[in-house]
């Protein structure tokens, strides 16, 4: 009689078993979202509103038991990893995200300065990624990879030229910008020729510029207060905008002083005080007068974190939702990491009327969205007040 050894059969059917179970959890039960941001250096306060929105966005997942795709839940990991505020470290967290941590989709870089390079390694990984506040037009051109949740510094421009037009009537203008950063640069240029068409040639009577961690203007604000400039319109990040503002104070300059997006930290009015009350600038949402899904997020992260959340903060949680409905567009995970990057990457450039905490948003075949900017005035209690919506 031929006997049937089963003894090795079994053996390789439970190996077998052990593997298939390994590849699931390791593959497929889990969803891992890359968050590139500045946790560390020059702008630390968009890199904590950046992982507090992240955190938000999880409990939430988390109490849901998961994220459901397909009627599957799946488990969420976020892995948050430090840029720095430097373009070399974005590149390497990204290249870090993909290749090591094998992420689905990458949220951030939030600043123009790290989002354009990095912006270079998720399009050439075919990995999607989503910048939640980088408005410079590199970020996204010729990267069908690359999405963002803001609008651009070309339509960001002309909003604040137009607006200073219309509210004061001026006609001179000085700009004042740091030349080694990709944003300020250049939103800077786009408001020159915004400006310039309003107003002819000659009409920006000063364009100043510095270079990053620059903390003396003495000189360039000295150039502008003698040039006639009515206004100075500055595209700079918080932590500058409080040294120019104060500096062009002391040196006797007494036209307004206007910003852009870069202005909306939380740290602005602590670093700034009274001195930027009164001031206005364009930006992606105002926290104060909010109301439904907007005032119910602000509530939310005041209470738990401490502070009204600015809008990099509102931006990063649109960005997160966005991300959301575009694995659950997916309807399955397949755990083949290629195709199921495709699969969100494509999903993300489907995403029409959807409905942000910052405004309502459809994508460009650019990985453009269509939006809204905000004028806000800072209010004499320090609040970044709604003051008028200007629309494409």
């Amino acid at each position: 009689m031929m006997r049937i050894k089963l003894w090795p059969l079994f053996i390789l059917l439970v190996m077998g078993v052990f593997m298939i179970s390994a590849c699931t959890a390791a593959g497929t039960d889990t969803i891992t979202i890359g968050v590139n941001a500045p946790i560390t250096g020059d702008i630390p306060k968009v890199g904590e509103g950046t992982k507090y929105a992240a955190e938000l966005w999880l409990e939430d997942i988390q109490a849901a038991g998961g994220l459901e795709v397909g009627g599957q839940k799946y488990d969420v990991e976020i892995v948050i990893e430090d840029n720095e505020s430097k373009a070399e470290s974005a590149v390497s967290v990204n290249t870090k995200l993909i290749s090591q941590d094998e992420v689905l989709v990458i949220v951030g870089p939030q600043a123009s300065k790290q989002a354009v390079p990095a912006s270079e390694v998720a399009n050439n990984n075919s990995t999607p990624m989503v910048s939640p506040w980088s408005t410079n037009p590199d970020t996204t051109m010729d990267k069908p990879w690359v999405f963002r949740s803001c609008f651009l510094d070309p339509f960001q421009g002309p909003v604040v030229a137009n607006f200073v037009t219309e509210e004061f009537g001026y006609t001179k203008a000085a700009v004042l910008y740091d030349v080694a950063s990709d944003y300020p640069k250049g939103l800077a240029e786009f408001f020159r020729m915004a400006w310039e068409e309003l107003h002819g040639p000659g009409s920006v009577v000063a364009y100043e510029s510095f270079t990053t961690r620059d903390t003396d203007f003495s000189a360039q604000l000295t150039n502008i207060r003698a040039s006639g400039a009515e206004f100075i319109f500055t595209p700079q990040y918080y932590n500058e905008v409080a040294l120019i503002v104060k500096q062009a104070k002391e040196l006797g300059f007494t036209g307004t002083i206007v910003g852009s997006d870069s202005w909306g930290s939380a740290e602005l009015i602590s670093l700034c005080g009274t001195d930027c009350n009164g001031l206005f600038f364009s930006t992606h949402y105002a926290a104060a007068g909010a109301v439904g899904a907007t005032k119910d997020f602000i509530d939310r992260y005041n209470a738990k974190y401490g502070y009204v959340p600015d809008d990099v903060g509102a931006l990063t949680w649109d960005t997160f939702k966005l991300v959301e409905q575009a694995i659950k567009d997916c309807g399955t995970i397949t755990g083949d990491l290629a195709a199921d990057r495709q699969c969100v990457r494509d999903a993300i450039a489907r995403i029409t009327d959807f409905d942000g905490i910052t405004g309502q948003m459809t994508f460009t075949e650019d990985g453009d969205p269509i939006k809204c900017a905000v004028i806000v005035k800072i209010t004499d209690a320090g609040e970044f007040g709604f003051y008028k919506s200007v629309c494409p």
